[in-house]
């Protein structure tokens, strides 16, 4: 009934937001005098409020459509080199002869899509060459599709790095961390040619029980069943996916906010305080944020599941137990695959020391192969866009990647 509650709040709000949208258009209209008032700008401001509440967001595009190479404007290209029942394999071309280092960046799976790693992308482009993988929103996947689990995505990383071929560098940001640091254990011990030259691990929950957040704590606490009763919905009937059994995007959304509810009620705040003061550059940086942010998926019902008993309950891979399709995972078969992990001091998601640990299960990497960096100022979306990202990040993963390259 979850899934039906919520279309029924979003076809009953729909003429508000409507009445929103008129409001706002008026109050903004040029050739209304009382539009250039305080009074007109505060209705107007109000309205896009309201309206902005009540929308729903559908997927973002990039918008990547240059990137700079040796001082020029280079353009680029998305294009799909690979499409998966539940994954698109996205390449950003640029138009360049230069060949640099192929980095796969696996993009979370839970709950955002792929396009929350723009600013990561964009940081990347002048000097990698760009793949990402671009999750399917499981709604739109018919039940005939089968299913996906953690397995699954482990077996699409292998899958996406063979195709890449034996150069490429794989970049894990939060959640992936576990299934790509499996795929790679997995491909070590098979000794298969395509393994990755390195694997960054930023903001990944490699082992939650080191320093726990609230997130581990909330994972801990419930026995799986619980989750699976009360997170888990069915897909309805109007949508491709009907029947599939989902975590629906808009329960993940809601457990970020309720985290920090405080700084959103605030971001609103500020939001209307920039709108009648008319100060469009931050009002357009404010929509920008929330555009992305509020635009979420859903996640196959078996992944989330497993995910979740496997990472945040029984910590099976750094206790060397983790199994993938009945085969056990043995991260001690790393040993040429270079690591670097990145943490964000002020990560409320994943708690400090949780993406180090991975060094402690993956003893045979040589020393001259691993970095640790933690940047003290940033939360977990800091760890991979915004300034500290772009000035202090992202110099030290270009580094590290042409050392092991």
């Amino acid at each position: 009934m979850l899934y039906q509650m919520n279309e029924f709040k979003n076809m009953a709000s729909a003429p508000m937001r409507v009445m929103a949208d008129v409001i706002q258009e008026l109050y903004r209209h040029p050739m209304l005098p009382v539009s250039y008032t305080h009074f007109g700008r505060s209705i107007a401001a109000k309205a896009e409020i309201v309206s902005r509440a009540l929308r729903h967001y559908a997927r973002p595009d990039f918008r990547l459509p240059t990137t700079m190479i040796d001082g020029k404007v280079v353009d680029v290209e998305e294009e799909f080199v690979l499409s998966l029942r539940f994954c698109n394999l996205l390449h950003f071309k640029r138009d360049t002869d230069r060949k640099d280092p192929k980095v796969l960046i696996c993009a979370p799976m839970s709950g955002h899509y792929a396009t929350l790693l723009r600013g990561t992308v964009e940081e990347l482009l002048p000097n990698h060459d760009v793949y990402i993988t671009d999750w399917r929103n499981a709604r739109n996947i018919p039940l005939a599709g089968g299913e996906f689990t953690l397995d699954t995505y482990i077996d699409y990383v292998v899958n996406f790095m063979e195709m890449l071929g034996p150069d490429v560098h794989v970049l894990a940001v939060c959640q992936p961390g576990v299934p790509v640091m499996a795929a790679v254990a997995l491909m070590a011990e098979d000794k298969m040619h395509c393994k990755p030259r390195s694997m960054i691990l930023m903001g990944g929950p490699m082992d939650t029980r080191v320093n726990p957040t609230e997130v581990n704590k909330l994972a801990e606490e419930r026995p799986i069943e619980w989750f699976e009763k009360n997170m888990v919905s069915t897909v309805p009937a109007f949508y491709p996916g009907f029947m599939r059994k989902v975590y629906p995007g808009f329960m993940q959304l809601g457990s970020f906010i309720s985290m920090n509810l405080d700084r959103h009620q605030n971001a609103q705040r500020d939001m209307y305080q920039h709108l009648i003061e008319g100060d469009g550059d931050s009002a357009a940086a404010h929509r920008e944020f929330y555009d992305e942010y509020l635009a979420v998926m859903d996640l196959p019902a078996e992944f989330y599941l497993q995910t979740v008993e496997t990472v945040f309950q029984r910590h099976d891979l750094p206790k060397g137990e983790m199994m993938s399709e009945g085969r056990l995972v043995n991260t001690k078969a790393i040993n040429e695959t270079a690591l670097m992990t990145v943490e964000g001091g002020r990560d409320d998601i994943t708690g400090q020391g949780q993406t180090h640990a991975a060094h402690d299960f993956c003893p045979n990497i040589p020393e001259k192969k691993r970095v640790k960096f933690t940047e003290p100022n940033v939360g977990h979306y800091g760890v991979f866009n915004g300034k500290r990202w772009r000035d202090e990040i992202v110099p030290r993963i270009h580094k590290f990647i042409r050392d092991n390259a």
